[in-house]
């Protein structure tokens, strides 16, 4: 996921996009066309692909938000009021009230 949807001034909410599911599919399809030597890695790739599509939408979100921070090379204390602002500085069109929601989202979901 590069960014989430819904972002803005005027709107707090956050659309998380999945598109797992078609992934997975695309890998099954694969495996059943790998010749031995591809099936390994495939089988890997389809694993890990399963693994991460039972994520939550907060965990989603958690994820975002770590991925964004270090985006701008913030590397302090998720709870502080520094990440909030590293978060806003990474999304611009993040709101206070936004940015606060999400940072709370990542400190409920440690990585």
């Amino acid at each position: 996921m590069t960014g989430i949807t819904g972002l803005s001034k005027k709107h707090t909410f956050v659309l998380a996009i999945r598109d797992a599911d078609v992934v997975a599919a695309a890998l099954r399809q694969a495996l059943a066309e790998a010749s031995p030597e591809e099936r390994p890695g495939l089988e890997r790739a389809a694993a890990l692909v399963e693994s991460t599509a039972s994520a939550t939408e907060s965990g989603l979100r958690a994820r975002w938000v770590r991925s964004r921070l270090a985006a701008v090379g913030f590397t302090g204390d998720i709870t502080s009021v520094a990440a909030v602002k590293a978060l806003r500085q990474a999304e611009p069109k993040l709101s206070l009230l936004a940015a606060v929601q999400l940072q709370k989202e990542a400190v409920a979901h440690p990585e």
